[in-house]
């Protein structure tokens, strides 16, 4: 079998087996509300933490721009 066959097949196999969730409740919201919230400021922090790594702080108006500089 090739890898996507076997792909498939996994995949029939797991939707025969799976077991219905109910229908979407509230909580189910805040809870993706809360991990988007989550990942969103984990994301922030690594990139902050990467920058300062680096030895180069984001700053957003260090210095103009080279294009608005020559006008």
């Amino acid at each position: 079998m090739t890898i996507l066959e076997i792909a498939l097949a996994s995949q029939i196999w797991a939707r025969r087996h799976e077991k219905r969730q109910p229908e979407f409740d509230e909580s189910d919201g805040l809870k993706i509300l809360q991990r988007t919230a989550f990942a969103f400021v984990a994301f922030t922090l690594l990139i902050a933490g990467l920058n300062l790594a680096a030895g180069r702080p984001q700053m957003l108006a260090d210095h103009s721009a080279p294009v608005v500089a020559r006008r």
